[in-house]
This record gives C-alpha cells, sequence and structure tokens, in this order.
C-alpha cells in the first residue's frame, strides 16, 4: 500500500495484512504516514537486507505489527532482531521458491521466525506477478504456517481452494500486483471480491 486514500478504502474491507514496502528501490516505496487502520488489520512493514536499526525505527515509528524480511537475512539476523523488539513483532521470512528449492534451508529459521512466506523466484524480490509450480510445497516437512504469494490474482483462486483443502499449514494468502491499478494503488472492487472468496473458501 502507497496512497492515504487508497489505504484506507482498502482498509474498510479489513483485510488481516496491510503491508508497506521500506526498501527505497521499490515503485511501492512508502514513506509516509500510514493512516489509523482497524485494529484487526496488521500492519506489516516489508525490508529487503535492512540494518536492524533501521528496520525497529521503523516498526516504532509506524507502529508495526509484523516485519516481512524479503532480501537474504540470515538465521543469526532474525534471531537478533526478535530478541531486540520492545513488542510481539511477528516475523515473516520470505523465500524464492522454484523447481529445485531446497526446503532444507528452512530449518534452521523455524525457532527465528513466526511465519514463512512463499514467493516466485524472479528478478524482483517481489511483486513478480508470476506464480511457481504449487505442487512443489508438497515436499514442505514443516508445520511452521506460511503465507503463500507470488502472482495470485483472481483467476488463481480456483487454485488457491484447491491447495486449502490439503494439509498444508498455510496461514494467509499474499496478493498484491494482480489487485493494482498502478504500483501500490490497490483497485478496491477487485480487492473486495477477492477478500469474498478467500473468506468463502475458508469457510
Amino acid at each position: 500500500m502507497k496512497y492515504p486514500e487508497n489505504i484506507l478504502e482498502v482498509a474498510s474491507l479489513l483485510p488481516d495484512y496491510m503491508g508497506f514496502i521500506f526498501w527505497e528501490k521499490s515503485s511501492r516505496y512508502f514513506d509516509g504516514i500510514i493512516p489509523i487502520l482497524p485494529k484487526s488489520i496488521k500492519k506489516t512493514g516489508v525490508f529487503v537486507n535492512e540494518t536492524i536499526d533501521v528496520i525497529l525505527a521503523k516498526a516504532e515509528k509506524h507502529d508495526l505489527q509484523a516485519i516481512q524480511l524479503h532480501g537474504s537475512e540470515s538465521v543469526t539476523f532474525c534471531k537478533e532482531l526478535k530478541n531486540k523488539m520492545r513488542t510481539e513483532i511477528e516475523i515473516i521470512k520470505v523465500f524464492s521458491v522454484d523447481d529445485s528449492f531446497d526446503f532444507e534451508l528452512l530449518k534452521p529459521y523455524e525457532t527465528v521466525c513466526d511465519y514463512f512466506l512463499f514467493d516466485t523466484k524472479g528478478k524482483l524480490p517481489g511483486g513478480n506477478g508470476t506464480t511457481f509450480d504449487w505442487k512443489t510445497l508438497e515436499n514442505y516437512p514443516s508445520t511452521k504456517p506460511f503465507f503463500l504469494s507470488g502472482g495470485i490474482g483472481i483467476e488463481e483462486l480456483q487454485s488457491v481452494q484447491e491447495i486449502l483443502k490439503t494439509n498444508l499449514p498455510i496461514h494467509a494468502i499474499d496478493v498484491n500486483s494482480k489487485f493494482e491499478i498502478e504500483p501500490g494503488l490497490k483497485n478496491v472492487e477487485l480487492s473486495k471480491d477477492a477478500i469474498i472468496r478467500i473468506s468463502n473458501i475458508k469457510q
């Protein structure tokens, strides 16, 4: 999310999380003030290989409830970040997935992150707008809940419905680029449609 009026419009739909990208190279880079949002929405800061001090400062400034680490952050980094947080903030570690992804890489992160997020491996750290082969997740060896991401739009929701029927510990469905009018500006009606559909799937 990027624009105050659009943020409030989407917030009225009561998504579980709203993301704000604090990576300056992103076309969705956020450097404003987050409007007051409903308490049920977890404000999520997205960072790419940022310093712990900057992450903590942004978390305090914007009263973030979740941190998404979208770079090559190490286990040690995640542990130190978690230990230095003054309040309980969810740490979501992102992994870019392709057909050859090694799930063994996840094990050391299990104790230092609250959730994983699986995105499509691409040129950018995120927001590439393409899906990966979700059959790859059949090899997921962990019980750690995760976010499913990567080019999910209305057309992919039927496939989302199928994967939610599995025993995979899917915590949330992460949508972004396919619901945008332009980077950081969401199509409110399309977003509303998605939230209704995903809510119906979860029921």
